[in-house]
């Protein structure tokens, strides 16, 4: 055994002098692990027995002959290759950079394949030279060149492509001598550049004439690094490409040349002139770039730090949860657990060690801060603003504390270049921090103030006027005194305190008879019960969570489970054991409710805690005075009012908290525990309803599988009891949560991207998919957005009211059976009966088996949409009835294109025809001259009926009518009916009945109306861009030239179809000639209407075929060839009266797909300075493992993944579009306030009163004009090539260069406008109308 030993540790040590000859500095303590394994393994084996040794280590010893040989040659081939990579690294530098000199050694050959005695090479003109030219020359050491290996081989052929490269850009530099002169200074600092690149990277090899040594080379790359000018820095990356593209085209025009001299000559001259203009918009991109810097830069950060960021994120609210629930010490070891080992520190940041400083600096303990700045230490991290206020507000708790802590404290702050006055202006505080912070700092500067500066405003230029010149700015005010609007704001405190409330529903109020009254009892008995089962099982759940979390370092539940009250879960999930629909609901839709509502109440809990519910009363009650009707005017908007008033009430916390918002994953994750719990726990007698005499417990909601589409998902089904007892229980409570009801006080002022809106709830300025943040990065980045935030605040503070009269009208249809012709669902007992088959029963063929089968299930089908629509519409009508005699109002925000939407989502003015038809203004307003024509021209337009008419046409339509007018108002159900046979039979209907009260009173221009009066955009979309375009025959076609009558493109696309379909016709064509007398206006109304937002022919082809079957005389069979047939005709009669619209279209698409193509999501900035970005990438399925299913998510939104070039493209377009519409709408929005109306909006349908209609008209309009005279697709290509062409990588690849060609000469070039005069839109009577 030791003969064994001793050859195994000599043969180390051969191997061992082997390596360390290699004086490639590596350090000692790397070892050759051949040496380390082999004395490790002694060490560890010592104990073995002497044959088990000798058996582990006999063919070790004897070493194979061949394995050595190829060990040698691959150590010496990765030396070689190393060598090269350094001389190419050398040659790619075009910095300032110092060089290090390697040696290398070469190691003693063995075997085949490897020269030991190949000596010093002879060069073509008769010198000999060694083959590594910079290798230094201490000792003398010959460097021996091995065989090639195929790394060198490509690296070789790189130098002589370089060498090509570099002649052909002296070629083209000498050719362009007529360039401007600053032109030419920058192609001689490129070419130079160049020219240097190119000697760097042929410095090693034999030259023509001499070699250059190492030193020499360090010296050229300095001098060439101090002259490249820094104007042409952004240009320099590109030159490779250039050389590359230029070699290409030569040698092709070489070969055309043989076949074609002129040919192969213009050709070649075409692409000189192509990369002229690639050069040509580079150039104005560095020249360009000092002014865009501006824009905001997207959230492009590389992959670590991405995932970083999300492990950040659930790290922050698992020690947040720890820290609310009080239980410090497991933060606290949860914390270390993170810090002690280096990759779980890594995904750490100052902001996670801060929480836990935050508890220590509450309960004085400095020594603990001290450790945690160690810590920070530790993790190569330095303190940030909130490490020292934690400090110093412990200091400011410790009253022995010496002052000299304090002032090194302070001293070590400013070393870190962060100011005092930063702390009070940048920290977010909670309970009494500040206070606390302030006292420390008075010990050591008595005198010191903090010195808050407002921040900086910067407007658009599209609104720099009407923030700086308000001379004729008339702000409204609410119909209520201040100290009606304080009550108003302690009711609604109140409710989202709460978090629920419960209301009446509006079904039928029966007599209750003694079984209804039996069964309520009996299911208040089951709840108590139910309750008292949950309460047993959650203790017993968090006890088993909180014993097995064996490691510090991993995640749980536990914490979740104790941020609020026991009583509080259980009532979460009873809750959503009522509202359960009776055909159950999918798991994870459930799992996210249940989650979000604890999420919720957690929240509303935290801002309790901190203090903050009686500061944001003083601020909202000195707020409301410039609301009220009873104090003076002010010539301030809402937003500035609210922020000049935090200011001055800067004492105490700080109203915009720093709360983390829980992952998407942990909220399913949750929910899905809480679920799994129910199920396993919530049991019923099985004999309850029937006395039977097997009693058993049963379990009142069961998990099963079932299909959606092709996947499998699991769902949560009620049992039949269940369902039976609620439904004769027939209960006439319905529980919301508090953010679905509107509120009963104006909105607090969004003031920034994390406050506005509701009191306590958690809102979002922007709706986003579940889980993606990047879009509140660019919106956190955004130093604009005040414009969006007003236009916001604006919507949300319209007051509103209940038509009560119409619903009232509307209720009693809803309990008598419904109506499927007025948009009322009607109740389950209407919904047809599923046929019973039994499988057993041989009287029934196979295919009426098959046939009552599929009956059944349509039946199904049928009875399941039936029942949504009636609970959608119960949810609306009971709201609305609950709010009858209140004044209310819907804050708002707004998805990721700009598009606003009020917050509650059942009861709102975007709603059907049965929701808008029981708004109507709080405020009231007088007719005024032309008030009373306004309603009656508004009640023609939901008729539908006078379309090409004129508003005098309408108008006199109208009067002609007014007797089934005024008897659709004194009858409505039992008259001549009317109303009914209107577009919006309901809004219809309410107009009616405004006309009538207005025509009855003694005056009708004093008559008060809180109606709102609708102007609609003729086909808006198609508008935007025949705007865009300057597209004559387009902007004539939507409205945007004045008219007598009205234009309908509609009318005027399907005239276009039928000249194509009798062309066709004429020249024999089937399908053509079939399709006589069926292309109408209704035929290809909503194709033309979708086309502009991105539908494809196979979705128009849907579109047109649901039409066509709608037409009892067209023959069926027909029905996919026609379809296919009219939407081609469709896109080629809008392609020809839209070309402007047609090309800008193929510009964004085109310029999205190389966008996405190159690796980025498409971004960009709406002329109001809103920031968006297409969150669309390639989707990626996540498992979220629990005990009762595993739940697979599809994530769409990574910006991990690459982004979905399909939906990128085909967005693109559309989403542009939608981002100006809501631009013109906010735009609108403020100047509309300015004025003094009344406004809101439904995307391009604008509200407002009778009285000031005209007015709004002439706002609408000229702020079209205003939007679309800024040079918005300039702007848009300007962003582009600043985000996306600037950034080329030196050593790209041929077709990387394409693509990256193509896309840069694709932005720059903006399509061609026509000869449209935009000013003419604001004599246009029916542009919005």
């Amino acid at each position: 055994m030791s003969l064994l030993r001793v050859c195994a540790f000599a043969k180390c040590l051969t191997r061992r002098s082997l390596l360390e000859r290699c004086a490639l500095r590596v350090s000692s303590a790397d070892g050759c692990q051949l040496c380390v394994s082999v004395r490790n393994g002694a060490v560890r084996r010592i104990s073995e027995s002497p044959l088990q040794f000798q058996r582990r280590n006999v063919s070790f010893v004897i070493p194979k002959k061949e394995d050595s040989k190829k060990r040698v040659l691959e150590q010496s081939q990765l030396l070689d290759v190393l060598e090269a990579r350094i001389q190419q690294l050398q040659s790619d530098i075009v910095l300032d950079v110092q060089h290090s000199t390697v040696q290398c050694i070469k190691a003693p050959s063995y075997g085949r394949g490897v020269s030991s005695d190949r000596g010093p090479k002879t060069t073509p003109g008769g010198e000999k030279h060694q083959e590594k030219a910079d290798i230094p020359k201490s000792g003398q050491t010959v460097v021996y060149k091995t065989q090639l290996s195929r790394w060198m081989e490509k690296l070789s052929l790189e130098k002589k492509n370089k060498l090509k490269k570099q002649q052909h850009l002296e070629q083209r530099t000498n050719v362009k001598k007529e360039l401007t002169a600053k032109s030419k200074i920058t192609k001689i600092s490129l070419a130079s550049t160049g020219t240097t690149h190119k000697t760097i990277s042929t410095a090693a090899k034999k030259s023509r004439g001499h070699v250059k040594s190492s030193d020499e080379i360090s010296t050229k790359i300095s001098s060439t690094a101090t002259a490249t000018a820094a104007t042409a820095a952004a240009s320099t990356t590109n030159i490779p490409h250039k050389i590359s593209k230029l070699k290409h085209s030569k040698n092709k025009s070489k070969v055309l040349g043989k076949e074609g001299p002129e040919k192969a000559g213009t050709e070649a001259q075409g692409r000189d002139e192509e990369l002229a203009e690639v050069e040509d918009v580079e150039r104005s991109l560095v020249q360009q770039g000092s002014h865009i810097q501006s824009i905001q830069e997207s959230p492009q950060m590389d992959k670590n730090e991405i995932e970083c960021g999300g492990i950040q994120l659930s790290i922050r609210s698992y020690l947040e949860a720890c820290v609310f629930a009080g239980d410090i010490q497991r933060a606290h070891n949860f914390l270390l657990g993170q810090h002690r080992v280096l990759r779980r520190r890594k995904q750490l940041n100052p902001g996670v060690y801060n929480i836990l400083m935050r508890v220590w600096a509450k309960k004085g303990a400095l020594n603990q801060i001290g450790r945690i700045f160690i810590l920070l230490e530790e993790a190569g991290l330095k303190p940030n603003l909130g490490s020292y206020a934690c400090a110093l507000e412990c200091m400011g708790r410790n009253p022995d504390c010496s002052p000299k802590i304090i002032s090194r404290c302070l001293s070590q702050m400013t070393k870190d270049g962060l100011s005092i006055d930063d702390l009070f202006s940048q920290c977010v505080f909670r309970e009494d921090e500040r206070d606390m912070l302030l006292r420390a700092i008075r010990i050591v500067n008595p005198d010191y103030q903090p010195s808050i500066h407002a921040p900086t405003n910067q407007y658009p230029s599209l609104v720099q006027d009407f923030y700086t010149q308000r001379i004729n700015h008339t702000y409204p005010k609410l119909d209520f005194t201040r100290e009606e609007l304080h009550e108003r704001f302690k009711r609604q405190l109140s409710m989202e305190q709460a978090c629920t409330v419960s209301i009446d529903s509006v079904e039928t109020a029966r007599h209750v008879t003694e079984e209804m009254s039996k069964k309520r009892k009996l299911l208040a008995e089951q709840r108590t019960q139910w309750q008292k089962v949950l309460f047993q099982a959650l203790r017993e759940s968090k006890a088993i969570l909180a014993s097995t979390n064996t490691r510090d370092y991993k995640l749980n539940l536990y914490p979740y489970l104790c941020v609020l009250q026991d009583r509080e879960y259980v009532d979460i999930m009873l809750q959503s054991v009522a509202n359960m629909p009776t055909s159950g609901e999918s798991l994870k839709i459930l799992a996210k409710e249940l989650g979000h509502r604890v999420f919720t109440k957690y929240c509303v809990q935290q801002k309790l805690r901190n203090q903050m519910v009686e500061k944001l009363g003083n601020i909202y009650n000195t707020y409301a005075e410039s609301l009220a009707k009873d104090n003076k005017v002010y010539d301030v908007l809402p937003r500035e009012e609210w922020c000049k008033i935090e200011m001055e009430h800067n004492a105490g916390p700080t109203l915009q908290g720093d709360e983390t918002s829980w992952p998407y994953m942990l909220v399913l994750e949750l929910g899905t525990y809480l679920v799994d719990m129910m199920v396993k726990n919530l049991k019923v007698n099985s004999d309850i309803l029937n006395p039977a005499a097997n009693r058993k417990l049963i379990p009142i909601l069961y998990h099963m599988y079932t299909f959606r589409s092709t996947r499998q998902i699991g769902f949560i089904k009620p049992h039949p009891i269940l369902i039976q007892m609620q439904q004769e229980a027939m209960e006439t409570k319905l529980t919301f949560d508090s953010y679905v009801i509107p509120m009963l006080c104006p909105p607090v002022p969004w003031t920034s991207v994390k406050f506005g809106s509701y009191l306590l709830t958690p809102s979002k300025l922007m709706r986003t998919i579940d889980g993606a943040t990047q879009h509140d990065e660019l919106l956190e980045k955004s130093q604009s957005l005040h414009a969006v935030f007003d236009s916001l605040n604006q919507l949300g503070n319209c007051a509103w009211r209940i038509n009560k009269p119409l619903l009232d009208i509307i209720i009693s249809i809803f309990n008598d059976r419904g109506s499927d012709k007025l948009d009322i669902p009607p109740p389950l007992s209407e919904a047809p009966k599923v046929p019973y088959l039994n499988p057993h029963d041989t009287s029934y063929t196979a295919s009426e088996k098959a046939h009552i089968k599929r009956e059944a299930m349509n039946a199904k089908k049928k009875g399941g949409e039936m029942h949504s629509l009636r609970m959608d519409a119960l949810y609306k009508l009971s709201i609305a009835n609950h709010m009858r005699d209140e004044i209310f109002w819907f804050p708002h925000n707004m998805d990721f294109r700009g598009r606003t939407y009020p917050c509650p989502p059942h009861f709102n003015h975007l709603g059907s025809d049965v929701t808008r038809s029981i708004l109507m203004f709080a405020e009231g307003k007088p007719l005024g001259p032309k008030g009373l024509d306004w309603l009656k021209i508004h009640l023609v337009n939901l008729t539908g009926l006078k379309k090409r008419s004129s508003l005098q046409g309408r108008l006199e339509f109208a009067n002609s009518i007014m007797d089934v007018i005024l008897d659709s108002a004194d009858n409505p159900l039992n008259g001549k009916k009317w109303w009914m046979d209107a577009d919006e039979p309901w809004q219809a209907l309410a107009c009616c009945m405004e006309i009538a009260k207005a025509v009855r009173s003694p005056d009708p221009t004093q008559f008060i109306s809180h109606f709102p009066v609708h102007q609609d955009g003729s086909c808006n979309g198609l508008q935007h861009y025949a705007a865009l375009g300057r597209d004559v025959i387009g902007a004539r076609s939507v409205n945007l030239m004045p008219y007598d009558m009205p234009q309908d493109v509609y009318s005027g696309v399907a005239q276009q179809v039928e000249e194509f379909r009798a062309r066709d016709a004429a020249n024999g064509l089937k399908i053509a000639q079939v399709l006589e007398g069926f292309i109408s206006r209704k035929v290809v109304k909503q194709t033309v209407m979708t086309v502009v937002y991105g539908v494809t022919r196979y979705g128009g082809r849907l579109q047109i075929a649901k039409r066509l079957k709608e037409i009892d005389e067209f023959p069926q069979e027909f029905i996919w060839e026609a379809s296919n047939y009219l939407v081609r005709q469709v896109f080629s009669g809008l392609k020809e009266m839209f070309t402007g619209t047609r090309e800008i279209q193929d510009w964004l698409t085109e310029s999205a797909r190389l966008i996405s193509k190159s690796g980025h999501t498409v971004e960009w900035v709406t002329p109001l300075g809103l920031p968006i970005i297409q969150p669309y990438h390639r989707a990626r399925n996540q498992v979220m493992k629990s005990t009762m299913q595993h739940i697979n998510v599809k994530v769409s939104h990574d910006i991990k993944e690459r982004p979905d070039t399909v939906k990128q493209k085909n967005a693109f377009p559309p989403n542009f579009i939608h981002s100006l519409d809501s631009t013109h709408m906010m735009l609108t929005a403020l100047h509309c306030y300015s004025a003094g109306l009344t406004f809101v909006s439904v995307h391009d349908c604008f509200w407002t009163h009778a009285l000031t209609v005209d007015t709004m008209n002439k706002v609408c309009r000229e702020q079209f004009v205003a939007l679309h005279s800024q040079p918005i697709l300039e702007e848009l290509s300007n962003f582009l090539l600043q985000k996306y062409c600037t950034r080329v990588m030196t050593e790209a690849k041929n077709k990387k260069y394409q693509e990256y060609r193509r896309l840069l000469l694709l932005l720059a070039k903006v399509p061609q406008t026509g000869d449209f005069d935009l000013q003419q839109v604001k004599k246009s009577t029916y542009f919005f109308s």
